[in-house]
């Protein structure tokens, strides 16, 4: 006999929907107790939808459904408090994070530090200036919730310090590994390695190596799987770049 779950008036934020039958969507979700899980909004997209103008993703929600596998029927959802207020070119960033949740992160597994995370990079983002600074700090901070923590203050035997002076080769599953070349893969000076352990990102130097080290861990930890956000922030990137070469 299959046993119906109930859940009520949990927190929770879309991470993703897309349309389902005529007027329904499924939606991804992150919750705070229940992991990520995947809910169908029946007639949500009607203009008649209790649910109108509600089932997006930002916004601080209660929702409530039933399941009996895994996919589930919402049954009720409510604001608790003001969407963020993410827009301009830092929306971007935020479904960034989004895609990140969804290709990481394992149905029914709760995760309750990665929804506090969560909470608090989106709301970082309103605003700011400082947006690469801002996601290469909460993407340490992901991959060591997840068990996949970058290693940067020890060579891969995890017992020798690493030396500020010394280059390394970060080589993935194993760590730094002392190198006496400079040049190819993803080698680094070992200030660069204690800079991006340390968060120092208002060094451009190490927020530079920052970028270049995590998107090759992510990359790997995602089996090469392509992110749509990143391709959309690496064009809007270059783009602001040639414009500001040609004004």
């Amino acid at each position: 006999m299959t046993i119906t779950r109930r859940v009520s008036q949990h927190p929770a934020y879309i991470l993703h929907y897309r349309p389902f039958r005529d007027s329904s969507q499924i939606l991804e979700v992150l919750t705070r107790d229940h992991g990520k899980i995947a809910v169908v909004a029946r007639g949500s997209r009607s203009k008649k939808s209790r649910f109108s103008g509600i089932l997006r993703p930002f916004l601080p929600l209660r929702l409530s459904w039933n399941s009996k596998s895994n996919l589930g029927t919402l049954t009720g959802a409510e604001a608790i408090g003001l969407s963020a207020g993410v827009s301009g070119d830092n929306i971007f960033s935020a479904y960034y994070v989004n895609e990140l949740l969804i290709n990481f992160l394992h149905k029914h597994d709760p995760q309750p530090e990665i929804f506090i995370l969560y909470e608090n990079i989106i709301y970082n983002l309103v605003g700011a200036s400082d947006v690469a600074k801002k996601l290469r700090s909460f993407e340490l901070e992901l991959l060591r919730l997840l068990g996949y923590a970058v290693n940067l203050t020890h060579e891969n035997d995890g017992i020798k310090p690493i030396d500020e002076k010394l280059y390394y080769e970060y080589q993935m599953g194993n760590g730094p590994v002392a190198v006496n070349h400079t040049e190819g893969g993803l080698i680094f000076c070992g200030n660069l390695l204690t800079g991006i352990s340390e968060k120092r990102f208002d060094d451009e130097e190490i927020l530079k190596a920052a970028n270049k080290l995590l998107r090759q861990v992510i990359d790997f930890h995602l089996g090469g799987k392509q992110l749509k956000s990143r391709k959309v922030l690496l064009d809007l990137h270059r783009s602001k770049i040639a414009k500001s070469k040609t004004g």
